[in-house]
């Protein structure tokens, strides 16, 4: 058994021959869950070399630093996160490589073959997806795994674990915790965009896995909400829910259009994704009684504590995903050693408790995670679904 956690509060021990680890509240976390025999590969492929830990394990961390506007400064959040994930660490023995993509997938191509070549056994990032799949053919060929923070599922394969908020995730626990109570048919209002094309998708899937109804399904461009929320208003059977995975910045367009439109969240049951997960929106009137899934915020509120202390700064809200990373490596590294990284290790069923609870990585490369469903009530949202402690439990797949 593995047990890194020097805090008191957090230390529990579960699970037999196996990892044991657990990201509690104010804890810098041992991992939980991931048990089982002697992982293998999964397509029984050999797992790379044992790493050399004289100067310890090699870890890049490929990153848009310099690159401008909000990646820069999302990948300096990461970038702290990680360096307090080495610090908190009881023992750790990952000498970071940080290696900065500019922002462009030649930078990423150029920063993976530079980490490899001082040493990188595994490789943390990129952030962004194109640079995800250019970095993904440099590390692949040197049969090394990656773990991205992508959120794009299209760039997850062989080697590359996305460890990431997917919609994915969130849609389809609004859409199961809606079933759940009693809603059977469903209509959708759906931005156009690349947000708009995943999230419609995920909803669609959701739907159709659960044999419920899909009456109706909009899309808007910027600026035309109204008449789509106008069809649904149209509608000769009224739908039990409504998706509606408007952003913060267009929240207050759809309130009004839903308003203008006859659409009352009193009378139909109104869902969103993860992007509610905003204030902007949950200050909209319209949207009160909202549902929208995602992470519970209890072991993040604790990381930001710590980090604030540490750094100064409010850490972003994707910070949590390079401490996870870097935890989850060390401690993989310290229980597995050359089987460490393996696929069968890195995508054990059972996955693990992180900073935003648990995950697990799947066979395609996507990640997992259990999710808590809040409402918007006050202008604020309240959890009224909480988050499984299982993939065996409701809610998770």
């Amino acid at each position: 058994m593995l047990q890194t956690c020097s805090f008191a509060a957090a230390a529990r021990v579960v699970a037999t021959t196996a990892l044991i680890a657990f990201f509690a509240a104010g804890c810098a976390g041992d991992f939980d869950r991931m048990r089982g025999s002697r992982p293998q590969s999964a397509d029984n492929t050999p797992a790379p070399a044992a790493p050399t830990l004289q100067d310890g394990l090699g870890v890049a961390l490929i990153l848009p630093l310099t690159a401008p506007g909000n990646a820069g400064a999302v990948a300096a959040s990461l970038k702290n996160a990680a360096d307090l994930a080495v610090e908190e660490y009881k023992g750790s023995k990952v000498r970071l490589i940080v290696k900065d993509d500019g922002g462009t997938a030649e930078g990423a191509r150029a920063a993976a073959s530079a980490a490899l070549a001082e040493g990188a056994e595994v490789v943390l990032g990129p952030l962004l997806a194109p640079n995800v799949q250019a970095a993904a053919q440099v590390v692949r060929a040197a049969g090394r795994p990656m773990i991205a923070f992508s959120t794009d599922a299209s760039v997850a394969g062989r080697g590359v674990n996305l460890l990431s908020f997917m919609p994915e995730n969130d849609i389809d626990r609004v859409v199961e915790f809606a079933a759940q109570r009693g809603k059977r048919s469903f209509a959708a209002l759906i931005p156009e965009g690349a947000y708009g094309n995943v999230a419609a998708a995920a909803f669609q899937a959701a739907v159709t896995r659960r044999g419920l109804a899909l009456a109706a399904m909009e899309r808007y461009a910027p600026g035309g909400v109204d008449e789509g929320a106008k069809q649904i208003a149209a509608l000769r059977v009224p739908a039990d829910a409504l998706f509606l995975p408007e952003n913060g910045d267009g929240a207050a367009a759809l309130g009004q259009a839903l308003a203008a439109a006859g659409i009352d969240g009193r009378r139909v049951q109104l869902l969103g994704s993860g992007v509610w997960d905003d204030p902007r929106v949950q200050r909209v009137p319209q949207l009160q009684g909202g549902w929208f899934a995602a992470p519970d915020k209890t072991g993040f509120n604790a990381f930001a504590q710590r980090y604030r202390a540490r750094f100064g700064s409010e850490p972003t809200r994707i910070a949590s995903l390079a401490y996870d990373a870097v935890f989850l490596v060390s401690a993989l590294n310290a229980q597995y050693g050359a089987q460490a990284f393996a696929d069968g290790t890195l995508q054990s069923s059972e996955g693990v408790i992180g900073t935003d609870g648990l995950f697990r990585f799947q066979a395609d490369g996507t990640s997992r995670r259990a999710l808590a469903v809040l409402q918007i009530t006050g202008n604020t949202a309240q959890v009224i679904g909480p988050a499984p402690r299982s993939f065996a439990s409701p809610g998770t797949q």
